[in-house]
């Protein structure tokens, strides 16, 4: 079955505050399913400011012939517009299930930099490696996404981190998917064609590189002709976002070659205007990366409908854009600033990213993580997502830093967190000192002074004992 045109798009929506009693999760559920067009099915999902009166929320939206609602555990091999729209129900992002039971055997900790929302640390080429290292350092496994450690030819992810899609971490999060690591991926290579070849062959270049120096498995490199259309654009809240085309002739191709690859690694032009190449390595940091949003439109939806790990980078627009001269720039565009393909952090990151389960029995394999592993979710202060909102309702651990400032306005202190369930903490070094008092066992207000006064709840008409009073009989 060929494919009909599926393309991605941003939405606003503005969602009011949800009542009493109900859920957030299903509020927005229901919301989202009754305002977006009929025709398009919601990849993922931010809201950038709340308050009393409710939520601004922006939807990356796939618009193309979907269902109202299908089990997106069914099968995904077969290919064609049907694919799609297993995947892409109206529903799907929102499918939750809750874990029984927490796994104390190990101390495994979630680590998201979202993407395209000027954070301070993350925000930029790699800048929060040192964190992921950091972090990665006190824990048994930090599962982590490629927003945190790709840094153009640099990846630095720790030894004992695993590189997931960040659509992939919500729906773990979520409790419908499990991670199973892997020794090695086939890594399927798609590359923008380009009417100056200089570009795509050096992609090629990057890729031969991958295979000849750390032995990356790539079956196959496929030039994209049509190539992939990436535009960039910011939203309202000034996130970076854009709109995707031409999505259905790579569905076409990962239909075509799907029994030999496990994971996609994706080079493409991303259409920006040629002076934001100047502005962003002039901006000392202050720019907002206008690449890293479009991007993670594009591989939420490809991992959303292949359950396989995904990553993009972007592909210079032309000679002129290549010879920008950046001079010295900040510390944190550095690597982006000595890189020309970007492509060699995708490839090693996906070179052991972990398979992505669905099927229920498999998940229960005592070698897969699943949600029931996951001892706490770290993030910047006021981000508010599927992946902060399922771990509300798993009852996971929070650590929002607030020194990582970044766009999005929202009181994470107001979410119905159970008692020691939310920590707010000034930067990192804090965020491994909670990390390693919750591996211990320790509650973690417990080493700081003064010790929170203990509530006491007394029964109505009680009477209460004087101490005092006791001492002088």
């Amino acid at each position: 079955m060929g494919w009909t045109l599926v393309f991605l798009s941003e939405i606003e929506l503005l969602i009011p505050k949800a009542p009493d009693g109900v859920r957030l999760l299903d509020w927005l559920n229901w919301n989202v399913r009754e305002r977006l067009p009929e025709e398009a099915a919601p990849v993922r999902l931010v809201v950038t400011e709340s308050d009393g009166s409710g939520y601004k929320c922006e939807v990356t939206t796939a618009h193309g012939p979907f269902p109202d609602f299908v089990d997106p555990r069914l099968p995904r091999e077969g290919g064609g517009r049907g694919q799609a729209a297993r995947q892409l129900s109206r529903s799907s992002i929102f499918e939750f299930r809750k874990r029984r039971w927490e796994n104390t055997g190990e101390f495994n900790a979630v680590l998201l930099v979202p993407t395209g929302i000027g954070a301070a640390i993350g925000g930029h080429a790699g800048d929060a490696t040192p964190v992921a290292q950091l972090l990665g350092s006190i824990c048994d496994g930090l599962i982590t996404h490629p927003n945190v450690v790709n840094a153009s030819d640099i990846n630095e992810l720790p030894g004992n981190g695993l590189y997931v899609e960040g659509s992939v971490i919500s729906r773990l999060l979520m409790g419908v998917v499990g991670l199973k690591p892997v020794r090695a991926n086939r890594v399927l290579a798609l590359v923008n064609s380009h009417p100056d070849l200089f570009f795509p062959e050096m992609t090629i270049n990057a890729v031969n590189a991958a295979r000849a120096t750390y032995g990356l498995n790539c079956p196959r490199t496929v030039l994209l002709d049509p190539p992939l259309i990436m535009e960039s654009e910011y939203t309202n809240s000034s996130r970076a976002a854009g709109s995707v085309k031409n999505l259905d002739h790579v569905f076409g191709v990962l239909d075509k070659y799907r029994g030999e690859y496990d994971a996609v690694a994706i080079s493409s032009v991303i259409n920006v205007p040629l002076h934001f190449h100047e502005d962003y390595f002039k901006s000392e940091g202050n720019m907002i990366n206008p690449w890293g949003g479009v991007e993670s439109m594009l591989t939420h939806t490809i991992s959303s409908v292949y359950n396989v790990p995904s990553a993009h980078s972007p592909m210079l627009e032309s000679q002129a854009a290549l010879e920008v001269d950046t001079g010295v720039v900040d510390p944190r565009l550095a690597a982006e600033a000595v890189s020309m393909t970007y492509f060699q952090s995708v490839l090693k990151g996906l070179q052991r990213s972990p398979r992505i389960v669905v099927d229920d029995d498999a998940m229960r394999e005592p070698n897969v993580l699943t949600v029931s592993d996951v001892s706490c979710l770290v993030i910047p202060d006021g981000c508010l997502g599927i992946p902060t909102l399922a771990a509300l309702e798993q009852g996971i651990p929070v650590i929002a830093v607030t020194e990582n400032r970044n766009l999005m306005k929202n009181d994470l202190a107001e979410l119905p967190w159970r008692r020691g369930q939310f920590y707010l903490v000034n930067n990192y070094w804090e965020a491994a000192g909670v990390m390693a008092a919750l591996r211990a066992g320790i509650e973690p207000t417990s080493v700081r002074r003064p010790i929170p006064p203990m509530e006491v709840e007394k029964p109505a008409g009680a009477h209460v004992i004087d101490a005092r009073k006791v001492l002088e009989l």
